[in-house]
């Protein structure tokens, strides 16, 4: 059975924020740049449970969010919503993650981004860069 998320895609100035995930070997892609979001917990809808999420992670979220695919790879399936982030980036608390990072769409579709924390580059979680490619070129 495939497990749900819901992810956000938040742009702000034509960058978008991502999450430089945990070095925990239990989760999914550590040490790898993502998307900030979570599982849907039972009864949760996508965007609820993307909201509880974000609120968990940055301590913040967006005023509308538009859900824009849903993407299945290996046994996930996840819920693609972009917004905007209509805060400063120092605004945000990352209370999950080792990094945040607002990234252009050619740092994106590298597939790879400098963390500053860390000092060095780190991959994208896998099947993000597919994800990546089809929202930054979708109008809207």
């Amino acid at each position: 059975m495939a497990v749900e998320v819901a992810l956000a895609m938040l742009h702000q100035e034509g960058r978008w924020l991502m999450q430089l995930r945990d070095e925990i070997s239990t989760i999914v892609a550590p040490g790898c740049w993502g998307l900030f979001g979570g599982h849907l917990d039972p009864g949760e809808t996508p965007e609820q449970a993307l909201r509880r999420e974000l609120l968990e992670e940055i301590s913040w979220e967006p005023a509308a969010v538009e859900r824009v695919m849903v993407h299945h790879i290996h046994r996930r399936t996840a819920h693609v919503f972009r917004g905007e982030l209509s805060v400063p980036l120092e605004q945000l608390q990352l209370l999950e993650g080792q990094d945040l990072a607002l990234v252009s769409p050619e740092e994106l579709l590298s597939g790879s981004i400098w963390s500053t924390k860390l000092g060095s580059h780190r991959s994208l979680a896998d099947g993000l860069l597919e994800v990546m490619h089809h929202v930054i070129t979708r109008p809207g």
